[in-house]
């Protein structure tokens, strides 16, 4: 299952490099829609969804889209998204960067988190890392390697004092994040101020919102841990990583991570990694669709992209209880079955892509253009294979084919409706 959140939720302040004042709002989003920043202060109210192909190269910080519909500084609120499991949301914004807050994904963290996270239908994409992988960029350099979850070892170099070498590794949950991650601060050093400010940088900085270092210590402010620096590289990887729009699967050793060099690193990564879409079980199933035994005729969702396409599976076994009064010694399915477990399906892919779906029903209104090609009979495995072909308002019309053994068995073109139960 997917996931979103339950209600919206707002954070405001002041952004870290432009120093202009915003509002940024999280908005539950359809399944499918993945994670799309909106620039609502701008003509059309743009969205720029948070892929790494929206990605521009710029100087300390993740930028999305070019100007004027762009979005800066974005790694702080990818990082909570990410660290939560979010799939779909809409983080819309009255200015051109999100505040910065204290200077740490703390925030936004628990601003989603108070909002509540919620499991919609629809199946995960996956990028696995299947072979060892190195890249590196000036002085940063990554390496990924195969694993079960997502775990980085992050390791840093300054010559200051409270600093020097620093290293921390952790595996990647909502738990560790919220415990170990999302309190550390961005930081930056007194010598840097005057030349950052005059390329037009870090205008909305203070020693409130930044760790800022002088040549002895940290100015007006106080370290909460330390290797702060260190665990909010990491964070800052946690959300440059989040560009590659699905769930990653990888052990990722950074060493001197940049921004820059997460995102090329990131596009290197999506070239190698084996993408797949986690199913939807029966339980899954049976929370979207209110069809019950003898009627429930779909086992298991295997492929998912809202509002576009679906992939369900039927196992067909001597046990259906259709075959007790069906040509009773030559058990063949009917074909209207079929038909219906093609429709069910199908609606689990409008209910996939419409808001509260457990407040909704769908009902198929007409059938054009249906063939039967060949019985289908008890150990035969149905592949129900839907896309959308049309959508006006809550109606819409798709095309099926249902196949065994890679040959098709029956098509057939349906108009359905949702409606309010």
């Amino acid at each position: 299952m997917r996931r979103t959140i339950a209600q919206p939720a707002a954070v405001a302040g002041t952004g870290l490099h432009l120093g202009v004042a915003c509002t940024l709002q999280f908005i539950a989003a359809r399944s499918g829609t993945g994670i799309v920043f909106q620039r609502r202060d701008l003509t059309g109210a743009p969205l720029i969804p948070a892929l790494v192909r929206h990605a521009v190269l710029t100087e300390r910080r993740t930028q999305l889209g070019d100007e004027p519909n762009a979005v800066h500084t974005v790694e702080h609120v990818l990082a909570a998204v990410a660290a939560l499991g979010i799939d779909d949301l809409l983080i819309s914004l009255d200015g051109p960067e999100p505040p910065i807050m204290d200077g740490s994904a703390g925030p936004f963290f628990e601003a989603l988190r108070g909002a509540g996270v919620r499991e919609h239908p629809g199946g995960v994409r996956v990028g696995r890392v299947t072979a060892p992988l190195r890249m590196e960029d000036g002085e940063s350099v990554y390496e990924a390697f195969p694993a079960d979850e997502l775990a980085l070892e992050v390791s840093i170099d300054f010559p200051h004092a409270l600093i020097g070498a620093q290293r921390f590794a952790t595996r990647i949950t909502a738990e560790s994040f919220g415990r170990e991650l999302a309190f550390a601060r961005t930081f930056g050093f007194v010598r840097e101020v005057e030349p950052l400010r005059a390329r037009g940088l870090i205008k909305g900085a203070t020693t409130q919102n930044a760790v800022v270092l002088d040549e002895t210590g940290v100015v007006e402010n106080a370290l909460r841990s330390p290797d702060e620096f260190v665990r909010h590289k990491m964070m800052d990887c946690v959300g440059d990583l989040a560009l590659a729009g699905l769930r990653i699967k990888a052990r990722i050793v950074a060493h001197k991570p940049s921004h820059r060099g997460t995102v090329l690193f990131v596009r290197a990564l999506q070239a190698s990694l084996a993408q797949e879409t986690l199913v939807l079980g029966i339980e899954e199933i049976m929370q979207v669709i209110p069809h019950r035994y003898p009627f429930l005729l779909v086992d298991r969702i295997i492929e998912m992209d809202p509002p576009k396409r679906v992939v369900g599976i039927k196992n067909v076994t001597i046990n259906e209880p259709f075959f007790q009064g069906h040509f009773p010694g030559h058990p063949i399915m009917p074909g209207v079955l079929i038909v219906e477990a093609m429709a069910q399906v199908g609606g689990m892919l409008l209910m996939g892509a419409v808001p509260n779906p457990e407040d909704k029903v769908v009902y198929f209104t007409s059938l054009n253009n249906v063939k039967w090609r060949r019985p289908v009979r008890p150990g035969d495995q149905l592949r129900m294979e839907l896309e959308m072909l049309q959508v006006r308002g809550p109606m819409c019309r798709m095309q099926g084919v249902a196949k065994v053994d890679g040959e098709v068995v029956c098509e057939a073109e349906m108009s359905a409706m949702v409606r309010d139960k």
